[in-house]
């Protein structure tokens, strides 16, 4: 299985977009909607202290009657957060998400956001190791020469 430092490492844009408690639901969907991404770490002083999801937005803010624009972020973001370190699987990530119905994993090492990983950063993982095997297998059975 591929550790998550590798996964991070492949990621074309590594940035991991954060959003203050204090700001409105409103801009937190304004800057995912920029950025195509499905959350937003929250920080304050350079501590995560949740996660905003479009999954908070639906249940904590649609559902509810509440509008975007005055409802903050503190007030519809999800606490505690579940993290890994970047010495985890795949497969260890896939379990916890699974376990828990998230789709977005800080990853933090020594105290310290290091990157995140969403479920389709961990699918695109398995669909690749899934490819090169199948790839080593026909080459094994066909008898042509590896890479």
């Amino acid at each position: 299985m591929t550790l998550v430092a590798k996964i991070l490492h492949s990621k074309p844009d590594p940035t991991v977009h954060t959003i203050a408690p204090t700001a409105s639901v409103f801009d937190a969907l304004k800057r995912m909607a920029e950025k195509g991404i499905g959350a937003l770490l929250v920080t304050e002083h350079d501590a995560i202290v949740g996660i905003l999801t479009e999954r908070d937005y639906s249940r904590k803010i649609a559902l509810m009657g509440r509008t975007s624009a005055a409802t903050l972020v503190r007030d519809a973001m999800t606490t505690p957060v579940m993290f890994v370190r970047s010495s985890q699987t795949s497969e260890q990530c896939m379990q916890l998400m699974t376990a828990n119905r998230v789709r977005h994993l800080p990853v933090v090492d020594d105290g310290k956001l290091v990157g995140m990983v969403s479920i389709g950063d961990l699918v695109k993982n398995i669909i690749s190791e899934q490819k090169f095997i199948i790839e080593q297998l026909e080459n094994y059975i066909t008898g042509a020469p590896g890479p």
